[in-house]
């Protein structure tokens, strides 16, 4: 991401290091968790759309994107013990999670620990707190997902967009997805997508933004509607027109006017 208030910074958590793009700003700092497969590049679209004064930071999560070489686990836990790490490091009185799918439930479990700070929540394509409709099969399917390019192009037509992406975004998630470490591809299929955590979100206290794309296969908003919606009592849903799953690619400025709107409510 090219911009002089960017910097490029390593944030110390378990085992080694995560790599970030963060800006200095006003207000809450946003704090952006991808999803599975993708890297802190995932938000790059939206960053280029807040407010220019608006601080944030983005950063690979464990075993995906420059951060691709540190050791598990990689599981929900260690990913939101990470978050933490780098909220601790940046060490601002108030801060926005902004979590997309697989990081959409490692916001909600960081959230659910009422960590000191935090003021909202922004949950975009979230998984949900429960696992839903998951099969064995299913996860064999989600584990397969990004073996080669052929099988990333083929998920990204028939699960993940609505078509919305450029062929320079294709390109992106292709090399993403075939850049995250063996391991950490396997601990979501396996581990955090099956992984239940709704006995916790009920400790959210502060509001929480959903944001759901129309045509999401993945996490739909009739699912996040019914599975997500009653477990968060602060919880409010608004659609996303015309996108699927990785709405913060294909629709990036409905995705940064809603984020906006919400941190300025805050």
């Amino acid at each position: 991401m090219t911009s002089q208030n960017v910097v490029g910074r390593h944030f110390d958590v378990a085992g080694g290091q995560v790599y970030a793009h963060v800006r200095e700003g006003d207000g809450p700092t946003l704090v952006f968790l991808h999803y599975w497969g993708g890297s802190r590049r995932t938000w790059i679209p939206v960053l280029r759309r807040l407010d220019p004064g608006q601080g944030f930071v983005a950063y690979d999560q464990r075993g995906w994107g420059d951060s691709t070489r540190l050791p598990g686990p990689y599981g929900l836990d260690q990913l939101a013990d990470d978050a933490q790490r780098v909220i601790d490091a940046l060490g601002h009185p108030g801060y926005v999670l902004v979590g997309h799918s697989m990081g959409g439930k490692v916001a909600q479990m960081l959230a659910a620990r009422r960590p000191a700070g935090l003021t909202g929540v922004v949950l975009v394509a979230p998984a949900p707190p429960t696992p839903i409709g998951v099969t064995e099969e299913l996860q064999e399917t989600v584990s397969r997902a990004y073996d080669s390019e052929e099988t990333v192009l083929r998920s990204i037509d028939l699960m993940l967009t609505d078509g919305g992406l450029t062929p320079e975004l294709r390109r992106q998630v292709v090399e993403d997805s075939l850049r995250g470490g063996e391991q950490a591809r396997l601990a979501w299929p396996f581990g955090g997508l099956v992984q239940d955590v709704s006995a916790g979100v009920a400790a959210i206290g502060v509001p929480v933004l959903v944001l759901a794309g129309s045509h999401d296969k993945v996490d739909p908003p009739a699912v996040l509607a019914d599975h997500l919606l009653p477990l968060i009592p602060t919880a409010s849903l608004t659609v996303l027109e015309g996108t699927g799953h990785l709405s913060p690619l294909e629709v990036p400025g409905q995705v940064a006017a809603h984020i906006s709107e919400f941190v300025a409510q805050l």
